[in-house]
């Protein structure tokens, strides 16, 4: 049975993957949440990645490296230090050679593709609200235990600097996008994604917070795609 790393996005908190983890578990396959020092400004990408390496170290079973949004950036690090089966993109940040995480956001149209998005379901502002749009579809129960959760706090650290790998290694990738994600729209994931990976996504229900408002459909995907 596979393992599964499962690699959060901003504010590295591996709280983000508890609807999944058991889900993974009933299966018999291994999964790890991963938790990364997204508050320490000493820690860069290189950082997240060793964090990553040391929490497989042990691990059972042919590896499955999750990234979760800004995961993207973090898992195909991971991937040239230790031997991994599948690296599967959650909502994520494809990045090019080269890309730092600020320069991503520019690079790729994110804000203008989602101000059309906004406009196209008809929300009447621009401005992203980061409670309503990350958690739009999250349960009210689960979103109330994230919002009491201590702040998230994200270094710019990993933001600032080139990602350090001259292409996307050669590890067999699929990527997962929620048709509901206000941060990083459906249309706009497949454009990035064939842009950048020549690959077409595997669109799901659900928004960007897909693991905390679609664990069983995410839980699916992930066994479906690690069946080696």
């Amino acid at each position: 049975m596979p393992t599964f790393a499962l690699i959060p996005g901003a504010g590295g908190s591996a709280w983000f993957w508890h609807r999944v983890t058991p889900l993974l578990e009933a299966t018999g396959a291994t999964a790890i949440p991963i938790e990364l020092p997204a508050g320490d400004d000493t820690a860069d990408l290189n950082t997240y990645a060793d964090v990553v390496v040391e929490a497989v170290a042990d691990a059972p079973g042919p590896l499955v490296l999750v990234g979760q949004s800004m995961g993207g950036f973090t898992a195909p690090i991971v991937a040239t230090r230790v031997p991994t089966a599948l690296i599967v993109l959650v909502n994520a940040m494809v990045p090019m050679a080269g890309e730092s995480g600020g320069q991503w956001w520019e690079d790729t149209g994110q804000q203008a593709a989602r101000i059309e998005y906004f406009q196209r379901i008809g929300l009447p502002r621009e401005d992203f609200d980061e409670v309503e749009d990350f958690f739009h579809d999250v349960p009210e129960a689960v979103r109330d235990e994230a919002l009491r959760q201590p702040e998230p706090q994200q270094s710019d650290t990993p933001f600032e600097e080139p990602w350090p790998l001259d292409a996307w290694p050669d590890v067999e990738t699929r990527v997962i996008a929620g048709a509901d994600d206000r941060l990083f729209p459906l249309e706009f994931q497949r454009r990035v994604v064939r842009e950048r990976l020549g690959l077409e996504v595997v669109a799901m229900p659900g928004g960007h917070l897909v693991a905390l408002s679609r664990p069983q459909e995410l839980a699916d995907l992930l066994i479906e795609f690690a069946d080696f």
